[in-house]
């Protein structure tokens, strides 16, 4: 049987910044129903690997493409619209409003209809459905009339989610979904991710390497820009230049 296509594909990505190259003839992509995930140690070039694939940075040359569309010179905006979502390393949440004002924001940024303002922000049916989906997929229902700044770390990490979810992507990146989490709320954001790939494409970065291998479908492990090994989990956990660069001798650093 045929490998399903692409909803994302990199292919010979290059980023310098001034005479340091960042990412080096990168290439990957990621399969519907899957979690992809990219380790390698800081400075490996993870970051800004998942800032090209947003379109938060601009590439040297390669090609990005999303399903069957190349999208390496649109804007991060227009990658969006197109059903690429993304989250950062730092919470990015309008902390004085409410977690269910959070996610209708993100909803109607990516509504196809105008603002319908002589009904008000709330008539908008599809805005108030992609809103309360977001909530209900991230676990925030009965939080959702909190305002953001009330909110544990961990819930403001789901409602970052609960945002990209409300855009309703065809792929999601995550960068370090898990930074700065205690085990409990790890444990639940772990859950979280699991489930985000039924339907969709994610792409994580993530250095705790517990919740990695227990969510990772495939790996790709990067070392100096560079990409060292790519493939199942148990497979790159045994590649002795992953162990050299990065995991050690079984030490997931």
């Amino acid at each position: 049987m045929a490998s399903p296509a692409p909803m994302l594909r990199a292919v010979g990505l290059q980023k310098h910044f001034g005479g340091l190259t960042a990412v080096s003839d990168v290439s990957l992509d990621v399969l519907p129903g899957e979690i992809h995930a990219v380790i390698g140690p800081n400075g490996a070039g993870k970051s800004t690997l998942i800032n090209l694939l947003s379109g938060d940075l601009s590439l040297n040359s390669g090609e990005i493409r999303l399903g069957d569309r190349e999208i390496t010179n649109l804007r991060a905006d227009r990658r969006a619209l197109m059903g690429l979502g993304r989250s950062y390393q730092k919470t990015t949440i309008f902390r004085d409003f409410s977690a269910q004002e959070n996610v209708r924001l993100a909803a109607q940024a990516h509504a196809t209809s105008p603002l319908k303002i002589s009904g008000g922000v709330y008539s908008d049916a599809d805005v108030n459905r992609c809103t309360r989906a977001a909530l209900e997929k991230s676990g925030l229902t009965v939080r959702a009339h909190l305002t953001a700044s009330h909110l544990s770390h961990g819930e403001q990490r789901q409602l970052e989610i609960a945002m990209v979810l409300a855009t309703e992507p065809h792929v999601i990146l995550l960068d370090e979904p898990l930074a700065g989490m205690g085990q409990s709320e790890a444990r639940g954001m772990v859950h979280l991710i699991a489930s985000l790939k039924h339907d969709r494409a994610v792409l994580v970065v993530e250095h705790d390497m517990d919740a990695v291998f227990e969510l990772a479908d495939r790996l790709t492990v990067m070392a100096d820009g560079k990409v060292i090994a790519s493939g199942l989990p148990q497979q790159v956990r045994s590649d002795p230049a992953v162990k050299t660069a990065y995991l050690g001798e079984g030490d997931a650093a």
